[in-house]
């Protein structure tokens, strides 16, 4: 954490949604790890928790939607070309296709909370073609309920720790 800080206070808010945007999306940063930090610079008044709030849930959106469109509009070729160095076979990428069909907005809901699934669910999204409005209303719900756990969460939990065990 030491690490990010001079990074957040120097740049604040940008700074956060460009590490939030682009580890929503693919790249492998510690966005979680980013907005918790933040979250206790909020608790001693360097950003303002309902900025961070609006600014992590704006980044991770579009960061996944982003991350969407470049799953569906490049990501199934190379997913058939490239799959098996994965060991996805043409069976198994089916299975996924089905799956995302079935149960695909509670996966993007639900993989805003895993840390390599978070990374890749909108390119996977889009890969394997789930539907659009499909997948940006699980995005803004599972973003919402994502942001809101980790910006206000310590946010406000953080001073009671700290009081009871401080």
């Amino acid at each position: 954490m030491t690490f990010l800080e001079p990074y957040i206070q120097q740049y604040g808010l940008y700074a956060i949604f460009a590490i939030i945007y682009l580890e929503s999306f693919g790249a492998p940063l510690p966005g979680e790890s980013v907005l918790i930090a933040s979250s206790l610079l909020a608790i001693r008044g360097d950003l303002a928790v309902g900025d961070l709030f609006f600014a992590v849930w704006t980044a991770a959106v579009l960061g996944d939607s982003t991350g969407y469109a470049i799953g569906r509009f490049g990501g199934r070729p190379l997913l058939r070309r490239y799959g098996w160095l994965i060991k996805l076979t043409p069976e198994r990428l089916e299975k996924l296709e089905e799956l995302f069909r079935r149960r695909g907005p509670i996966i993007v809901f639900g993989a805003r909370f895993v840390v390599v699934l978070r990374q890749l669910n909108g390119l996977v999204a889009g890969s394997v073609g789930m539907a659009w409005h499909s997948f940006v209303f699980a995005n803004i719900l599972g973003a919402a309920l994502w942001a809101a756990v980790w910006s206000a969460g310590p946010y406000f939990f953080g001073g009671l720790f700290h009081t009871l065990w401080g």
